[in-house]
């Protein structure tokens, strides 16, 4: 059976941007962000992860519409594996600190 956490992140809309607040208190904000001169307009999607809670700066990457959507299915797949028990023997890991 999936362990899950009654908490949850909650998410909002301001203006044109989408956010998702994260349970330590992290802004998650996603928008639309254009590029270049009129006619040669190229169209990213703006991730911008906001200061968490001690302070610790934040970080922003602007990403394709094909990068965005590689993202979506790698959020959706680990996010399907979090809700899983892990397997017998499995270490636990911290995140990648890249």
């Amino acid at each position: 059976m999936p362990v899950t956490d009654q908490r949850q992140p909650s998410t909002r809309a301001s203006g044109t941007a989408e956010f998702l607040v994260t349970l330590c208190g992290r802004h998650i904000r996603v928008k639309g962000l254009w590029l270049g001169a009129a006619g040669l307009r190229v169209g990213r999607v703006a991730l911008d992860v906001g200061p968490g809670n001690g302070g610790a700066p934040g970080t922003w990457a602007a990403l394709s519409p094909a990068e965005a959507r590689d993202l979506a299915r790698l959020l959706l797949t680990h996010a399907a594996l979090a809700e899983q028990n892990p397997p017998p023997g499995a270490a636990a890991s911290a995140p990648d600190a890249r």
